[in-house]
C-alpha cells in the first residue's frame, strides 16, 4: 500500500455521518499523512454528537457542520464523498469543475489494495453471497478479509491485509459509481441480480444498471466474471464483458464453465467433466434465493483455483446470516423467519416464493418510490394471512392488493404500528405447520432505525411471546 498517498494534503471529508463510514475515512487519512482534514456535514454538531465526541485527538481536523463552504471543494486537493452523495450535488460538481479529485471509500480501497479483490454486487442477496464467499475460502483454507458489509469502515481494512490476504468487497451501486469514474473493476466480479431499487436516488432504472455494470466492465482477459445467467439483464451486459466467464443458474448447462442446480443438487461444469458438488441433504436447509447465493460463492471458489474437494467438503460449512431468510424459531408448529432485509418488492416476492407451507406475512413500511403491483398479486396468490405495518409503502400496497383482489375491496386493511403488535397478530392467526414471514418488501424508516433493527425487534417479539405463551 501507498501509504504516501494522502501526504501533506488537503483533504475536504464530505458527508461524516453517523454510522462509522466517515470516521473511518478520518481517522485513515489522518494517520496517513494528511495535512489538513475538513470534514463539513448538512447536520449540525448536536446530531452529530455521537461521532463528533469521536474524533477527539485527531490532529489537523475542521468541522464545518450544519452548512457547506464552496471553498472546501474548490481549494483543497482532494474531495472524499460519501457514497449516499449523488455526483449530481451541486458541491461534488462544483469540485470537478475545479479539476479537485473526487474519490469514495471504495476507489481509493481499489487505488491503494495490492491484492486479489472479489467485488460482489447485486440489488438483492449481496451481504449473504459476500458471507458465503467468505465462508467458503476459509473453510478451504484460504486468507479472506470482508470488506463493505453494512456501514462499518473500509479503509482502515487495508491495513489487516497479509501478503496472502484475497480481498471479499461488498460492492453497492453507489460504491460501484466511483470506480466507474476510474475505470476499475475487480479481479473477479459476481454480479447476483438487477431489479429496480433506489429510484428515489437514480432517475430511472439506466443510471442504476449502469452503476451496477461497473463491476466487471472494466475487467481484463485474465480475470473473471460470476454471473447470473437466469437474469436477462446480466446475461446481457455478460457477452460484452472481456472476461474469462463463469455463470451460475437454475438451468442445467451443458455447455462452458458453470454451476447449476438440477435435481436438488448442485453442479460443477468446469469445460469438460459435470460433477455433483452438493447433494440434496447438504441443501436441506437453503431456501431457493440462498441456493442461488450458494452457487455464486461456489463459482468464485472454482475461479480461485480451489480443488473440488475442498469446495466439496467446505459447503456444509457455510453459516447464514441475520435478517436475510434467517430461521428464528418453531412455536407449537408455527416457524418463524426474519427477511428484514427484503426492502424492495422482488426480495419479499422470492422470500414468499421460498416456501410451500401457508405464510403468514408481515409487511409494507416506507417507499423507495417503487412498484408494488407484482408484490400485491404474490400476496394475492400465496399468502394465508397478511399483517401490515405502518408506512407510506403500505398506502401503495394496500392500493395495489384492492386490484388483485377485489372482493375485498370493502374489508378495511389493517394497519399496526409496532412489531410486537404484528406477531402477536400473526401468531393468533396462523396454525401448526404455517410459516410467520416478516418480508417487507419496503424500507424501514419510521417505525424502526433500520432494516436491522425491525428484525431485531421481530426476533425479540418472538423470543417474548415463546416465554409467555409456550414455555
Amino acid at each position: 500500500m501507498n501509504t504516501n498517498y494522502f501526504n501533506n494534503k488537503k483533504i475536504t471529508v464530505f458527508g461524516l455521518g453517523l454510522l462509522g463510514g466517515g470516521l473511518g475515512v478520518v481517522k485513515f487519512i489522518a494517520s496517513h499523512g494528511a495535512k489538513k482534514i475538513i470534514i463539513t456535514d448538512i447536520k449540525d454538531k448536536k446530531q452529530l454528537k455521537k461521532t463528533v465526541d469521536k474524533l477527539k485527538g485527531i490532529k489537523n481536523i475542521e468541522l464545518v457542520l450544519g452548512y457547506h463552504r464552496i471553498e472546501d471543494f474548490t481549494k483543497v486537493d482532494m474531495v472524499i464523498k460519501n457514497p449516499q452523495i449523488p455526483w449530481d450535488n451541486k458541491y461534488i460538481k462544483e469540485a470537478l469543475k475545479n479539476n479537485i479529485p473526487v474519490e469514495m471509500d471504495s476507489s481509493l480501497f481499489f487505488k491503494l489494495c495490492p491484492n486479489k479483490i472479489i467485488g460482489i454486487t447485486g440489488t438483492k442477496g449481496k451481504t449473504t453471497t459476500s458471507s458465503m464467499i467468505f465462508d467458503l475460502l476459509n473453510n478451504s483454507g484460504k486468507k479472506p478479509i470482508m470488506v463493505g458489509v453494512g456501514e462499518e469502515s473500509v479503509l482502515d481494512k487495508l491495513e489487516e491485509l497479509k501478503k496472502d490476504s484475497i480481498v471479499v468487497f461488498e460492492l453497492s451501486s453507489w460504491r460501484l459509481s466511483a470506480l466507474g469514474k476510474y475505470k476499475i473493476s475487480p479481479q473477479v466480479a459476481v454480479f447476483k441480480n438487477i431489479f429496480p431499487d433506489h429510484l428515489n436516488y437514480y432517475k430511472g432504472m439506466k443510471e442504476y444498471i449502469q452503476d451496477k455494470e461497473n463491476i466487471c466492465k472494466y475487467q481484463k482477459p485474465n480475470d473473471w466474471c460470476v454471473f447470473n445467467g437466469d437474469d436477462e439483464i446480466i446475461d446481457k451486459i455478460s457477452k460484452v464483458t472481456r472476461s474469462q466467464l463463469m455463470e451460475f443458474s437454475f438451468n442445467r448447462k451443458n455447455q462452458g464453465r458453470s454451476i447449476f442446480y438440477e435435481n436438488e443438487k448442485i453442479y460443477l461444469n468446469d469445460g469438460i467433466d459435470i460433477r455433483e458438488i452438493s447433494d440434496k441433504e447438504v441443501l436441506k436447509k437453503f431456501t431457493k434465493h440462498n441456493i442461488s447465493n450458494l452457487m455464486a460463492a461456489i463459482a468464485v471458489a472454482f475461479t480461485l483455483g480451489i480443488e473440488f474437494k475442498k469446495i466439496k467438503s467446505a459447503i456444509s460449512k457455510v453459516k447464514f446470516i441475520s435478517h436475510r431468510m434467517e430461521f428464528v424459531d418453531e412455536l407449537n408448529g408455527v416457524r418463524y423467519y426474519n427477511d428484514s432485509a427484503a426492502t424492495i418488492p422482488q426480495a419479499a416476492i422470492a422470500g414468499l416464493e421460498s416456501f410451500d407451507n401457508p405464510i403468514i406475512l408481515i409487511a409494507g413500511g416506507s417507499d423507495k418510490n417503487l412498484d408494488f403491483s407484482k408484490f400485491s398479486k404474490v400476496i394475492a396468490e400465496r399468502v394465508k394471512g397478511l399483517i401490515l405495518l405502518k408506512g407510506n409503502a403500505t398506502e401503495k400496497l394496500i392500493t395495489n392488493l384492492k386490484e388483485s383482489m377485489p372482493e375485498r375491496e370493502h374489508k378495511r386493511f389493517e394497519i399496526l404500528d409496532s412489531m410486537s403488535k404484528a406477531v402477536e397478530e400473526a401468531t393468533r392467526v396462523a396454525d401448526s405447520g404455517d410459516v410467520v414471514l416478516l418480508s417487507p418488501g419496503a424500507a424501514s424508516f419510521g417505525l424502526f432505525d433500520n432494516e436491522f433493527d425491525r428484525g431485531d425487534k421481530f426476533k425479540e417479539a418472538v423470543k417474548t411471546l415463546k416465554k409467555e405463551y409456550f414455555s
